[in-house]
């Protein structure tokens, strides 16, 4: 078995089809055992990280935490970093691996060999292993740097585009973690105002993004945002009123509701609830 985390550590795949994608190297490949793959949960978690927003430590962890509670075996994780189009910052899947179910049908195992079943139980271990340190990995890179200073936001354009990405990959259940602070920044409009986060009315705003066709379509998926008016302690007029991130609040919910999903907590900056 150490030769196969070796493998997984620098990123050797096996994967089923190799037309498909998955950044998780497949224990049932490696056990010569595909034939018994169980399905996946239908279960798929999409990160998606704002690459203009300086996130402090703690908050990184708190994320990478809260990704490594909710997956299980059998679930599809994407991640997606997005930011401003520069020459080296633009939106780009990160990560895409699909986590595999153990294999429990007792009378099949019976009819096995134990050597298989030992390789492939003693593999699906180290693939958790090898997500919680792969996964943890990308995000940390996808987060901006001490020395960024990325001035546009392009928020709602990645979103529509992410949205437009994830037609591909339909599943029952579509949960999405967002990481950014939810202050867009860009040629379609700005929710700043002489270099201050400036008080939005919801309506007013809905129908701009409504006119500007930047709504998207996530089929359903619950939203998590994390970050939401992050305050970067080296901005001068920092200070976020209760009243703004109110207002900020309740147009991202009408936004997402207008792009088929539900907001289901806002953190504002801190996730105070744990993804389901």
């Amino acid at each position: 078995m150490k030769t196969l985390l070796a493998l997984m550590l620098v990123g050797i795949s096996f994967v089923s089809q190799a037309a498909e994608r998955n950044d998780i190297p497949s224990c049932y490949s490696f056990a010569k055992m595909d034939e018994h793959r169980p399905a996946d949960s239908g279960r798929e978690l999409v990160v998606i990280i704002d690459q203009t927003v300086k996130v402090p430590l703690g908050l990184k962890k708190s994320v990478w935490n809260q990704v490594l509670r909710y997956t299980q075996p059998g679930d599809h994780v994407i991640l997606y970093q997005f930011s401003a189009l520069l020459q080296d910052n633009y939106m780009k899947r990160e990560f895409d691996g699909k986590l595999e179910m153990p294999f429990t049908d007792q009378k099949v195992r019976n009819s096995l060999g134990m050597d298989s079943l030992k390789s492939l139980d003693g593999c699906l271990q180290q693939q958790q292993q090898f997500f919680a340190q792969t996964i943890g990995k990308r995000m940390a890179a996808s987060f901006a740097g001490q020395g960024d200073n990325i001035a546009k936001s392009e928020i709602l354009d990645s979103l529509k585009r992410i949205g437009d990405d994830l037609k591909d990959d339909p599943a029952p259940g579509k949960t999405l973690l967002l990481v950014s602070d939810m202050l867009e920044n860009s040629d379609f409009g700005s929710f700043y105002s002489n270099n201050q986060i400036r008080l939005l009315a919801a309506d007013k705003e809905m129908a701009r993004v409504t006119k500007q066709h930047l709504l998207a379509d996530f089929g359903g998926a619950r939203v998590y945002v994390a970050g939401a008016g992050l305050i970067d302690s080296e901005a001068k007029n920092n200070y976020r009123s209760g009243k703004i991130m109110q207002q900020l609040e309740i147009f991202w919910r009408d936004y997402f509701s207008a792009s088929q999903a539900t907001v289901v907590s806002f953190g504002a900056p801190e996730l105070t609830v744990d993804i389901k």
